[in-house]
């Protein structure tokens, strides 16, 4: 169901930021809602791989979450002071010193970055969002609805990771995946967007660092990210012969004019094996009846670890990937003798080939990788993280930040969502109301940032210098106040006792790492 539908209010006649002042609402009691976000360290690695693998594809082809872009709901004037107690901030805190990275315009936090994640059918989004100041220094602050599913049928979107500093598909201080997610009661059961905001807690940094070659003993204790990678020689075709004799692998000849003998004794003749299935490698190797006499050829098997998105592929197809992309297998993948992983055993013949006189010969080998993963620490230990404060007076100076990349609703397409933008100004005086989303009290900020950037930090007494602030909001909502069919505001909740009690939750909760400092995958 759209959330629209369940949240829609009494329409409201009164255009623009108008004067009519709604009902006083109850004020609710803050609940703090904790959601995990990943199944412990290994499926947090698997998050992070897949936004990271294939040299970051998934990042690339992410879209802004715009589950309801081309409604832009108008604002009303609401209760005008929502305060439930008095004023309180936490300070912000600075990254690491002496970072080589850097930031093109120099107004821009290192903090804030982009959340990435999938929506209900599967698509990778993103929304905004920024490290905030925490005991454990692994909090970001965004939106709620970049958290939790308003659309499906699910409690949270899943493969969420944040990417602080993200520029045009880079991620220059590490990927952080998502571990539990902080909100109010109200948003996460009830979807109020007066408390569409969220922290979540994320597991430390990590980033890919290529690939080392080793042993085979070696790559099979290693337990994060590996493979197997194809190497392909010109050779010789005595070189050639002498490497098939040595090792019986399965090199490759061009130009082969004759087809394959059954055995030696042809003048000219190659020695080549050749894969096959297991039925045929029965019959050669004479276990399979009668038929092996018709063969007449030798064979041969090799059993050998495979990853399990190998033995997965199998299962689920019959056919798959072995270890180098695109090269097809005809063994048996079955679960290994230990029973803690998975096996692929290859079968051959012993053949032979004449090849042509022009005939050019290559060996193919493999070399056994392992990932370098690189464990780069806690979010604010890296980047800082933006202070936080709460009951603050509205009409004060603040920037917003994120990463528009939606088009107004007249179809206009100012922003490509690849870099950070901000909007800066006054919030108004008072708190608004919307005819939608049960908005009651929201601040509002004249800006014409798009989809893509909700959940970018609003920040107060924000220092150019340092770069740091105090988050009193995040982008939440975007409206159209002049009727021109282009966004000319956005608003975010107002941040009062109930946020600072989500706040203080999350401020308990405890990083962890996902890779030791030297790769390895941690139970």
């Amino acid at each position: 169901m759209n959330p629209r539908a369940k949240h829609l209010l009494i329409p409201l006649s009164i255009a623009g930021l108008a004067a009519a002042v709604l009902a006083t609402p109850a004020q609710a009691a803050a609940e703090p809602e904790r959601t995990p976000l990943s199944a412990g360290r290994p499926g947090a690695y698997a998050v992070a791989d897949f936004w990271l693998g294939a040299n970051g594809a998934a990042l690339k082809q992410a879209r802004q979450y715009t589950w309801d872009s081309k409604d832009v709901a108008k604002l009303v004037r609401g209760q005008g002071d929502t305060t439930d107690g008095k004023p309180g901030q936490v300070a912000p805190i600075g990254g690491a010193k002496g970072t080589s990275v850097k930031v093109r315009n120099v107004n821009l936090p290192k903090t804030a970055g982009k959340v990435f994640f999938l929506d209900h059918k599967g698509v990778p989004r993103w929304c905004s969002g920024t490290s905030i100041q925490s005991r454990y220094r692994n909090l970001v602050a965004t939106a709620g609805h970049c958290v939790y599913d308003v659309e499906g049928n699910e409690d949270v979107l899943r493969r969420w990771v944040f990417i602080p500093g993200y520029h045009d598909g880079k991620a220059p201080w590490g990927v952080y995946v998502g571990q539990t997610a902080f909100a109010h009661y109200n948003f996460a059961v009830h979807e109020d967007f007066d408390h569409d905001y969220a922290f979540v807690a994320v597991y430390d940094g990590i980033q890919l660092g290529g690939g080392k070659v080793v042993s085979k003993t070696d790559w099979d204790r290693h337990t994060g990210a590996k493979g197997v990678e194809k190497i392909v020689k010109k050779v010789t075709r005595e070189q050639y012969e002498d490497w098939v004799g040595r090792t019986a692998q399965v090199g490759i000849i061009e130009d082969a004019v004759a087809p394959q003998t059954v055995g030696p004794e042809a003048k000219g003749a190659v020695y080549q094996p050749k894969e096959v299935t297991r039925d045929e490698y029965a019959d050669a190797a004479g276990v399979g009846g009668p038929t092996a006499v018709k063969i007449g050829a030798q064979a041969f098997s090799e059993t050998v670890s495979i990853t399990k998105e190998a033995h997965d592929a199998y299962v689920a197809k019959q056919k798959g990937t072995y270890w180098p992309a695109g090269e097809s297998f005809k063994g048996h993948a079955a679960p290994s003798a230990d029973g803690k992983g998975w096996t692929l055993t290859r079968y051959y013949t012993k053949a032979w080939t004449i090849p042509g006189s022009e005939a050019e010969y290559y060996t193919v080998d493999y070399v056994y990788v392992i990932g370098l993963i690189k464990n780069v620490g806690r979010l604010g230990d890296v980047v800082g993280g933006q202070g936080f404060a709460w009951n603050q007076k509205p009409g004060q100076p603040v920037f917003a930040f994120g990463y528009p990349g939606d088009a107004h609703p007249d179809g206009d397409k100012p922003y490509t969502g690849l870099t950070m933008k901000y909007c800066h100004g006054k919030t108004n005086t008072g708190t608004y109301a919307s005819n939608a989303f049960k908005v009651e009290d929201h601040l509002a900020l004249k800006c014409s940032m798009t989809g893509g950037s909700d959940g970018g930090p609003w920040l107060l007494k924000y220092s150019n210098s340092k770069r740091l602030g105090y988050v009193n909001g995040v982008t939440s909502l975007f409206h159209d106040q002049d009727g021109n069919d282009r966004i000319d505001f956005v608003s975010s909740p107002y941040f009062n006792g109930d946020t600072a009690e989500v706040y203080a939750d999350a401020n308990q909760a405890r990083n962890a790492k996902i890779v030791s400092d030297q790769g390895e995958l941690l139970n």
